[in-house]
């Protein structure tokens, strides 16, 4: 197994474990409208995160710019909280609409019970 060139230009050759290793995933991924939501959702709060931040420094120096940054901030949490609400609506819709299996569970009885 190639691993890696010597300083010479030489290839060192290695029986151990290679650069890129596939290991299974902990949690299966997200279903795409959910991890949409969610990147959007991110987005909105970092950018209302930001504005806060500024809104604040404004404030501090006593700029004209205070009041409009903190009625914008104002709408942006409002719409940030929406998109966090959105997320979460998102992904209650998604399970109701795919994530139900239509299996018996190993809790339901069986018609040998009869």
């Amino acid at each position: 197994m190639r691993m890696y060139d010597e300083e010479d230009g030489s290839v060192s050759e290695s029986g151990g474990r290679g650069l890129w290793v596939e290991e299974p995933a902990r949690r299966r991924r997200l279903p795409d409208p959910v991890r949409a939501s969610a990147v959007r959702a991110v987005l909105i709060v970092a950018v209302t995160l930001t504005e806060a931040s500024v809104t604040f420094f404004l404030a501090l120096t006593g700029s004209w710019l205070a009041l409009p940054m903190v009625l914008g901030g104002i709408a942006g949490t409002v719409v940030a909280t929406w998109a966090v609400l959105d997320v979460w609506i998102t992904r209650q819709t998604w399970r109701q609409r795919y994530g139900v299996v239509s299996e018996p569970s190993s809790a339901a009885r069986g018609d040998e019970g009869r």
